[in-house]
């Protein structure tokens, strides 16, 4: 392939999955991808996505506390988020949010708390957030509704509703869409993606999860955003250059940082 245009506006490449090819890898991708937005998921692997962001001028750094990484949060882990968020590569708090599908994560009111305040943060360091919300769609939509103002954000693989979808947008609130969209049995976000206003719209692969068609099963890595472009301009009867263009557009517009 060559060089598309696009951004990986959520790509885990700290992620074990990339111990083996990690460097080759990115290599190949600084030919294809015009930037990736590397989130981490907790304190190592936030400090390892800016590590990364230091290394590569075309990568740029998330750090945050993912909601199934809560057990055991240091206590002073906002001094340490706040720390990384003056640096010039961090453009977000991210990847925070809900996440009830797995049992053994924190209680819901444990998450909701660490989850406002993270956003809190967000706020004092003018940085959008980048939101994990899985089985969690009410209370995550109500908290946006009702107590969350102020902040930008992306809902990263959005597999909410059309209303909630509808919602959130009235807001001016970003959706991710990577290879979940190219699924055969997932109508249902095809839908919300052909509503979304295309101003709202990022591309993103979850690497090293998610892989989209033909590469369902396999490691995802970030070059892949291509597949799930194409897919989407087809949808959207749209020229791929042209989506490209808008939605790398739209990445820098909500990470600010981002030169």
């Amino acid at each position: 392939m060559s060089r598309t245009g696009l951004w990986d506006s959520h790509a885990h490449l700290d992620s074990d999955y990339f111990t083996d090819d990690r460097e080759e890898l990115i290599a190949k991708l600084q030919e294809d991808l015009d930037g990736i937005v590397n989130p981490g998921c907790d304190g190592p692997t936030s400090a390892f996505a800016v590590e990364l962001a230091e290394k590569y001028d075309f990568i740029y750094a998330a750090v945050g506390y993912h909601p199934e990484e809560l057990k055991g949060i240091p206590a002073d882990y906002l001094d340490q988020l706040a720390a990384w968020a003056v640096h010039p590569k961090v453009v977000a708090i991210g990847e925070i949010g809900l996440d009830y599908y797995w049992k053994e994560n924190e209680p819901k009111e444990v998450q909701r708390r660490i989850f406002l305040e993270q956003i809190d943060l967000a706020k004092q360091f003018d940085l959008p957030i980048i939101i994990h919300d899985r089985d969690a769609h009410g209370d995550m939509l109500e908290l946006f509704q009702k107590e969350v103002q102020g902040v930008q954000a992306v809902f990263h693989c959005f597999s909410g509703s059309l209303e909630m979808a509808k919602e959130l947008a009235k807001r001016g609130y970003y959706f991710g869409f990577g290879g979940t969209s190219t699924y055969k049995n997932n109508q249902k976000t095809r839908e919300v993606m052909q509503y979304v206003p295309k101003e709202l719209l990022l591309f993103e692969t979850d690497s090293p999860y998610l892989s989209p068609v033909p590469f369902r099963g396999k490691r995802n890595n970030p070059g892949y955003v291509e597949y799930t472009a194409r897919h989407a301009a087809e949808l959207l009867g749209m020229d791929f250059a042209e989506l490209a263009a808008l939605t790398a557009a739209n990445t820098k517009r909500l990470f600010k940082k981002i030169k």
